[in-house]
């Protein structure tokens, strides 16, 4: 009996590590009211690449791209490219952040450029609702820190007892006879101005540290208050109970075959309603993208497992070093709505049939050869100034929409106001020269329509034969 005892007791013990094994690898899906996971990343290289992306997921491990694929923001500023974004939320949800990297690698800058002359600033966009975003501006972070010679990888972290933001990066900068990057930090409340930086996390010798993130732990949950990983030739956990306190090593995640020679950009993500977390890391050596780690313990580096590639998936852009919000229903029902995957369309000219709409340094006229060009594709967006009507979103520069201004068209980017969505909306209408074409009417003049007149777009009452072979295009892939 004390055999069959022992047999069935070690069944028992099997089966209750079987499902908490499987509880761990496999988090069980949001319920479907449940809000989701929100991921700004980028996606490789080059100016188009380099870009913000928006990813969604229900469950945190099945990633859908938002927005066909395509960017959501575009930097005109600094070197035109962004990578390592994070969000930043405050603490009542009133605003938003986009923090992001200035560099552009392949596009104007090599990394040997960006390592020992790059950006000393970050990129900053700011939003009330997370989807109407500002103009960004350039923040400069390290431009006071003596011979600091670029600023990459920005992360903030509200911090009660500062009542402000710690916003951290890394600086490559030469110092006690070592140059590299070590992590800086400075204090801010708007994004805008910042205290003096000061150094903040550095390691011993030559070895340098460039990704780390914060996370903040529930009560009862691991021994410390804060959770950090950072890529510093492992993935290195660190734990303290104030975020400018002392910090003390927890361990790192080679004894899973993680090392920090396969894996970086760290990225947390706690799930809805339950104690578990992922840490999603970026696989650079193998260009393989994100993958996660799950764990009910940030602070225990024996309680991650990696994960079986068909347990999660990615969506279809690679995602890169990026951060994960998790939404409310309110925030999920504005994203989603905002940025649909919608296909990208070009607008073929009636009368000139070989000639597309596009734009060019954001005048917007009829052109040739231009079929393949991202100038020539827009995103046809519920009108701006109502239903039942339609703007156009330019693919390579997210925000800009077609915009009449005296009659004139131009690309012009989305200020928000009243005036600028009446002037971007029109009613798609039956073709004024082919009813199997389109016309497309201006909401706040509806005696005019979209024409070209010498290849120039144009909003002109239509009069002539001419003319509304002028106004009418067909809108095709």
């Amino acid at each position: 009996m004390s055999v069959l005892l022992n047999r069935l007791a070690a069944i028992f013990v099997a089966v209750g590590l079987l499902f908490t094994a499987q509880t761990l690898t496999a988090p069980q899906r949001a319920a479907a009211a449940d809000p989701g996971y929100l991921m700004v990343h980028f996606t490789g290289e080059g100016s188009t690449n380099q870009q913000m992306y928006l990813s969604h997921s229900t469950d945190g491990l099945h990633w859908n791209d938002l927005n066909g694929g395509g960017m959501v923001l575009r930097s005109p500023i600094g070197t035109k490219g962004v990578r390592d974004p994070a969000f930043v939320r405050s603490p009542d949800g009133s605003k938003y952040w986009i923090i992001a990297t200035d560099l552009c690698i392949d596009c104007g800058q090599t990394w040997s450029q960006s390592i020992n002359d790059g950006s000393r600033s970050l990129v900053v966009w700011e939003s009330t609702d997370l989807v109407t975003w500002s103009q960004p501006w350039l923040l400069n972070v390290a431009g006071a820190i003596p011979d600091g010679r670029n600023a990459w990888a920005p992360e903030a972290i509200w911090d009660p007892a500062g009542n402000d933001y710690v916003l951290y990066w890394a600086t490559n900068v030469p110092l006690n006879g070592a140059t590299k990057h070590r992590i800086f930090y400075a204090r801010t409340s708007d994004f805008r101005t910042i205290t003096t930086p000061q150094s903040y996390i550095e390691r011993p010798g030559t070895q340098e540290i460039i990704d780390t993130q914060i996370i903040e732990m529930p009560a009862g949950v691991g021994n410390y208050r804060y959770v950090r990983a950072s890529g510093d030739g492992q993935i290195t956990l660190e734990g303290s109970n104030s975020i400018l306190g002392t910090w003390t090593r927890l361990g790192d995640l080679s004894g899973i075959g993680l090392p920090g020679s396969q894996v970086e950009g760290p990225m947390w993500m706690k799930f809805n309603g339950t104690n578990k977390w992922a840490l999603y890391l970026d696989q650079y050596a193998t260009s393989g993208g994100y993958m996660p780690v799950l764990t009910t313990d940030p602070s225990n580096p024996a309680a991650y497992q990696k994960q079986a590639s068909t347990s999660y998936n990615m969506g279809g852009t690679k995602k890169r070093h990026g951060w994960i919000m998790n939404l409310t229903a309110a925030e999920e029902a504005r994203v989603l709505a905002r940025w649909p995957n919608t296909p990208a369309k070009r607008l073929q000219s009636y009368n000139f049939q070989d000639r597309y709409v596009r734009h060019t340094n954001f005048d917007v006229r009829i052109d040739q050869n231009v079929s393949t060009s991202p100038d020539s594709q827009f995103r046809i967006r519920t009108g701006l100034a109502g239903s039942g009507t339609v703007s156009f979103e330019s693919v390579n520069f997210p925000g800009y929409f077609l915009r009449h201004s005296n009659y004139d068209f131009q690309l012009a980017y989305n200020d928000g106001t009243s005036q600028f969505a009446a002037d971007a909306t029109f009613r798609q209408v039956a073709g004024l020269a082919d009813s199997t074409w389109s016309s497309f009417q201006s909401y706040n003049f509806p005696d005019r329509y979209i024409r070209h007149y010498a290849y120039e777009l144009r909003l002109d009452p239509i009069t002539t034969a001419t003319a509304r072979g002028d106004a009418t295009f067909r809108v095709t892939n």
